[in-house]
């Protein structure tokens, strides 16, 4: 398997397959065809089976998958067969919430250290982790081993953290800010810019009824 050359959209879609699948297992359902796989998650039996072959053969002709082992090759596939340090900087609402989101401990993502600028954050507890200043994160990156950075602070401090994250040795960065950073080659960096989404949908939802308009 070599990993370099499998689309994008193919593990973005393996996510979704592996939570769904996991939520057969907690159900005790043993064995499933790529048909109810597909009906469980929007997409066509073809594509399910098109998905599991860029890792090899999973599954028995005639029988289907064993869910238990489907879901164990997914987590292993996807690197969640191992806990992920990570480190939050920005403690605003958007990084409260983030920090309370039970789906990063649930796939093995741990938030390890937490940072701020407000001195009245700093200090303070969030599921057992102090914030502390951003003066600190270099040094406690590197002491816990962090490999993921999750930037949720305003565009005009975001390419600072990045280079301290960076400095402090993450290997990938997920960032909530409304900006674009620059990182040297190696860090892997995915953008989340929630108004973009946003304007995306309204884009579709607008065409779709100016099309209707036209009927």
């Amino acid at each position: 398997m070599n990993r370099l050359k499998i689309p994008e959209v193919t593990i973005m879609r393996l996510s979704v397959y592996s939570r769904y699948i996991a939520e057969l297992e907690d159900k005790g359902i043993i064995t499933i065809a790529s048909n109810d796989i597909a009906k469980g998650v929007g997409v066509t039996p073809p594509q399910v089976r098109k998905d599991f072959a860029c890792f090899g053969e999973f599954g028995t002709r005639g029988v289907g998958y064993n869910v238990k082992d489907l879901h164990r090759h997914i987590l292993r596939i996807l690197s969640l067969d191992v806990d992920w340090n990570m480190a939050m900087v920005g403690i605003g609402n958007l990084g409260l919430a983030l920090s309370s989101f039970r789906g990063f401990l649930e796939r093995g993502f741990k938030i390890t250290s937490f940072f701020d600028n407000d001195q009245n954050k700093i200090g303070t507890f969030i599921n057992g982790v102090e914030i502390l200043p951003v003066t600190r994160l270099v040094e406690v990156v590197k002491k816990n081993h962090t490999q993921i950075g999750i930037i949720s602070v305003p565009a005009g401090y975001a390419q600072e953290i990045a280079d301290l994250l960076v400095e402090g040795g993450v290997q990938a960065i997920l960032n909530f800010a409304p900006v674009a950073l620059n990182v040297q080659p190696g860090i892997k960096l995915r953008n989340v810019d929630l108004a973009v989404n946003l304007e995306v949908l309204t884009f579709n939802v607008s065409l779709k009824s100016k099309h209707l308009t036209k009927i």
